[in-house]
């Protein structure tokens, strides 16, 4: 159960829409807290934050890896994935603590980042 709680209710990444506003997004890439796998999920069906512009190294480093990042043919960043399958913190208990502390990390940088609730 902790194993599917982790999937669909914390953020596997986020996501840029074309006005430039994020969403978190979960391991379905559907919004937190969903899991349907019948849904059909639209844009405008994300929750998005407008934290104004962030920029290219805030994103890196919330990667921390270039792996991480998704770029358009513009080459603007438009996913940022927090883990992968090597980084998960609920599927290795050998690295447990460390890959939790890891997450978190890039939980607190972004839940620090200034919004703009008028969206």
């Amino acid at each position: 159960m902790a194993l599917k709680n982790f999937r669909i209710n914390l953020p596997y990444g986020i996501k840029r829409d074309r006005n430039g506003h994020w969403a978190a997004f979960n391991r379905e890439y559907k919004p937190l807290g969903n899991n349907d796998p019948f849904e059909h999920i639209g844009q405008e069906e994300f929750i998005h934050t407008n934290y104004g512009k962030l920029s290219e190294r805030f994103l890196m480093d919330l990667a921390d890896d270039p792996t991480a990042i998704q770029m358009d043919e513009n080459n603007i960043i438009t996913k940022v994935f927090l883990y992968d399958d090597a980084t998960n913190p609920s599927n290795h208990l050998k690295n447990e603590t460390e890959l939790w502390e890891r997450y978190f990390n890039k939980l607190r940088l972004l839940s620090r980042q200034k919004c703009d609730s008028s969206i």
